[in-house]
């Protein structure tokens, strides 16, 4: 996948990928892992069923490679977040929802994909992609114990307050719509006032 620009990490083009995970994305989203073959997989991507494993060792392999890459970007997406943000809970708990509150909205299909598939890799890929995935909920983690060290929230229960919070973003993937009646920075300001209140802000 080519890298976002973190300069501006609210700002979301169209996603670049491989040709053969994209493929993957589009067909993984409509007919599941298990529903999908390589020659479904070679169609959608306009190559030979030997061009596809000379890429890719397997349909596993290309599995694990999308939701790697996905996750790779959620994870640079939310450090430019933190970085930009000034050195303090508050505004850094602000930044790291909205960043992920912005990716659940614009890379839909790309987070259906993997939470809804995270059940088809095999044990020694899940646990790769879920290490990775767990580094997410850390950075909202260590923000939240910041701030409930700091008084700044609330919250008696700032692990399960994280939990909370990054599962209401993640769930923003489910019914976002673009043609819905909130606009992107509406449901940010929605959602943030629905954060703060969870970590009692």
């Amino acid at each position: 996948m080519t890298a976002p620009d973190l300069a501006d990490w609210r700002t979301y083009d169209a996603p670049t990928l491989p040709r053969v995970l994209d493929a993957a994305l589009e067909r993984f989203a409509e007919q599941g892992y298990h529903g999908t073959s390589i020659r479904d997989l070679a169609a959608e991507a306009g190559l030979s069923v030997p061009g596809v494993y000379h890429h890719y060792k397997s349909k596993q392999e290309i599995l694990l490679a999308l939701m790697m890459a996905v996750m790779d970007e959620l994870l640079e997406r939310s450090a430019a977040a933190l970085a930009d943000a000034p050195d303090d809970p508050s505004a850094q708990f602000d930044a790291l929802v909205e960043s992920l509150l912005r990716f659940h909205m614009f890379r839909r299909r790309q987070a259906f994909v993997g939470s809804s598939e995270i059940r088809s890799l095999v044990p020694e890929n899940r646990q790769r992609y879920v290490e990775r995935r767990d580094e997410q909920q850390r950075m909202l983690d260590r923000v939240v114990l910041a701030g409930a060290a700091s008084g700044v929230f609330g919250t008696p229960y700032p692990t399960d307050a994280a939990r909370a919070v990054a599962s209401l973003c993640v769930g923003v993937a489910s019914w976002y719509r673009e043609d819905g009646p909130l606009t992107p920075d509406e449901l940010v300001a929605r959602h943030l006032v629905l954060a703060r209140g969870l970590v009692q802000a």
